[in-house]
């Protein structure tokens, strides 16, 4: 990937250079509160590791950069290349919506089913203008949206045992 001192995030989906800029400064903070809450709660349970913003390489032709991954330790114990990126699936991928038309096609379709044909068992989508979540699970081989989570509700998920994350504690 080109080196332009982290102003830019460059993803390859299906072969295909995506370039964005880096996130409004709500974005990093919804990723930093999401990121901490699985963090502390993967300690307290020795279950896995939250990462922020890791290049998780699927295959030479589909490589992306998440805003948030949560991945178990089984899973982590072989998956990281010399280089220090993911090259197994991570359990959950977090994503923060930008602003823009083709951000959120790239982010509720593209990589989506990108997610879904590479095994991630939960995709969150995170939009901190309206202050939701959607919650995607994965039935019969692809992830489906199971809820839209409001200000007021809070996250419970089957793949992170105990957690509870009130989504009032997600936006700044």
């Amino acid at each position: 990937m080109p080196d332009d001192g982290g102003w830019k995030r460059y993803e390859i989906i299906d072969g295909e250079l995506l370039v964005t800029r880096a996130p409004h400064i709500r974005h990093q903070s919804a990723a930093g509160k999401i990121h901490v809450r699985l963090e502390n709660w993967s300690e307290e349970t020795g279950l896995g590791s939250a990462f922020q913003t890791p290049e998780v390489i699927f295959s030479p032709t589909d490589a992306v950069i998440p805003d948030v991954v949560w991945i178990s330790k089984e899973r982590l114990a072989n998956g990281i290349d010399d280089a220090g990126h993911l090259v197994v699936t991570p359990e959950l991928m977090v994503e923060i919506l930008s602003p823009g038309d083709r951000n959120e096609q790239r982010d509720k379709e593209f990589k989506r089913k990108l997610y879904s044909l590479y095994g991630v068992q939960e995709y969150w989508i995170v939009n901190w203008h309206l202050q939701t979540m959607e919650v995607y699970r994965r039935r019969n081989a692809q992830l489906e949206l199971v809820g839209t989570l409001l200000s007021q509700d809070s996250l419970e998920s089957p793949i992170l045992p105990g957690l509870l994350m009130p989504m009032d504690k997600v936006f700044l």
